[in-house]
């Protein structure tokens, strides 16, 4: 049996130029981390030959092309694994909709635990490339390519995104009293709103053609070494700023990234004393990300208490093997 733990994230600005209309005319940039909520990835080896997957539901087929859970399915065939496996996915908060990148959390999971299980060492960097080929190259999903890198790698991170899919990390050095300041003026609100977010994506993809949906992904992307300079020298003020200026171009992107109840949750933390925030993700549901100094949390708490808050902290780490026991293998 092999457990694989994959980390979710959360990003800040930038996001949306890591998908191929954008970073294919222009370089992409994103600033995000990676948070203590998972994924996990359980393979475990079967008696006989059929092939059992768990996830919200089950299935028990007899090839690998009746597989229905299509990422286990593409994960099982890119590793070459075929039959007398059983797969279970599980995931801390629920993976629909979430705006923390699960999709592709999952996936690196998958293939990480698959790996793992037929003993083949794999990069980051490796896990990330299989990851964007499977959800983008085969699966054609309306998605970019730093969820993938997030998961896989782990902590805080700039990632730039080159014509050719050429994705490139930069790790995002602070002091432990900066991390720690930042660290704690980020809360995340549920907005009690599930989506799918491929709607939204490939409406999001299509804009960036137009000349003026561009120009507001270009600004988001020149807020991205602002923010980061920000960052390390502690100041959550100008992160606030930068974030603010961020949602009020990503909301310009594609129709339903916000709506009525979004609006009213983002106006009663930000007259509670809230600096900024955005939605996680895609946008239309998920979770609200809030930037809010120490000093006002209580304020903002007790603004928000209708609402559920899902604690946090960052994690250094991307996915990463917690348990591995194939010493007794029959096959």
């Amino acid at each position: 049996m092999v457990i694989v733990k994959t980390p979710l994230r959360i990003s800040f600005v930038g996001g949306g130029s890591d998908m191929k209309n954008y970073y294919s005319r222009k370089t992409g940039s994103v600033v995000s981390t990676t948070i203590d909520k998972y994924v996990y990835a359980i393979v475990k080896e079967r008696f006989d030959e059929l092939i059992y997957v768990n996830y919200s539901k089950k299935e028990c087929v007899d090839h690998i092309d009746k597989i229905r859970h299509d990422l286990v399915r593409e994960a099982m065939k890119m590793t070459g694994i075929t039959k007398g496996i059983e797969i279970t996915t599980l995931a801390d908060i629920p993976s629909m909709g979430s705006g923390l990148g699960s999709s592709s959390s999952i996936t690196v999971a998958l293939l990480h635990a698959l790996y793992t299980y037929q003993n083949v060492l794999i990069t980051a960097e490796q896990l990330a490339a299989d990851a964007c080929r499977i959800e983008i190259d085969i699966l054609g999903k309306p998605i970019g390519r730093q969820d993938q890198y997030a998961a896989a790698y782990g902590g805080l991170n700039k990632f730039t995104f080159h014509k050719g899919g050429l994705t490139h990390r930069i790790p995002v050095k602070m002091s432990g009293a900066a991390k720690r300041k930042f660290a704690s003026s980020l809360i995340l609100y549920y907005t009690g709103i599930t989506r799918s977010s491929d709607k939204i994506l490939s409406e999001q993809s299509s804009n960036l053609l137009s000349k003026e949906r561009f120009l507001s992904m270009e600004k988001m992307v020149s807020l991205v070494d602002p923010f980061v300079d920000a960052m390390v020298r502690g100041d959550i003020e100008k992160c606030g700023e930068l974030m603010a200026q961020n949602w009020e171009l990503k909301q310009k992107m594609a129709t339903g990234i916000s709506n009525r109840k979004i609006q009213r949750m983002y106006k009663k933390a930000l007259e509670a004393g809230a600096l900024a925030g955005k939605v996680a993700g895609a946008g239309g549901g998920g979770f609200l990300l809030l930037m809010v100094p120490r000093e006002r949390q209580n304020a903002v708490f007790e603004a928000m208490r209708e609402y559920r808050e899902l604690p946090f902290m960052i994690e250094e780490s991307g996915s990463k093997v917690i348990f591995d026991d194939r010493s007794y293998s029959t096959k």
